[in-house]
């Protein structure tokens, strides 16, 4: 159960090896599977995972427009 617990924004990030404000890019731009939690952005990893294996986080974001 641990193991699918939700993500921070920080968390996802160090997870991902990115910065903080690319996670908040690619929510924007490129639709990644985020949860909005009052303020607070939350993640699945596994959805994460998904949308990476998936090659949409690869995508220009014109590109995901078009579908």
């Amino acid at each position: 159960m641990i193991e699918d617990r939700w993500l921070s924004v920080e968390e996802i990030a160090a997870y991902l090896g990115v910065k903080r404000d690319t996670v908040y890019k690619w929510i924007e731009r490129k639709a990644m599977p985020a949860h909005k939690v009052g303020r607070l952005w939350k993640f699945r990893r596994r959805e994460v995972d998904a949308w990476i294996t998936s090659g949409e986080g690869g995508r220009p974001p014109e590109a995901a427009d078009d579908r």
